[in-house]
């Protein structure tokens, strides 16, 4: 991952790398009673990782030339979260975890 002054090549590229669900998966994803189950929410609401999972979903689907300051800031956001959960995998089986289901909410499946 670069340093400061990280430009706005690097982060889409380390966007790329980071989410390795195709929008199809991602959207399927998000509709699953697994993917609302996992995360932090606000009283209760939808979780901070599955309201992310939608704009991945729209940011796969934008392309690079029209992606806005906001839309690079958010993808930071993503690979920031992807790498340091990634750290953070737990002993043994991770299929039916809310560990990977909280990656798969940001566009990042574990085991594909």
């Amino acid at each position: 991952m670069s340093g400061p002054g990280n430009s706005r090549n690097d982060t889409i590229e380390e966007f790329g790398e980071a989410v390795n669900m195709t929008p199809a998966r991602l959207r399927k994803w998000l509709a699953t009673d697994e993917s609302k189950g996992v995360g932090q929410s606000d009283s209760g609401g939808e979780s901070t990782g599955h309201a992310s999972g939608r704009r991945i979903v729209e940011l796969l689907e934008t392309k690079n030339a029209d992606l806005r300051d906001d839309d690079i800031a958010h993808m930071h956001k993503v690979v920031g979260y992807v790498h340091r959960h990634l750290a953070q995998r737990p002993s043994g089986d991770v299929k039916e975890t809310s560990w990977r289901f909280s990656l798969m909410n940001w566009g990042h499946d574990p085991l594909a």
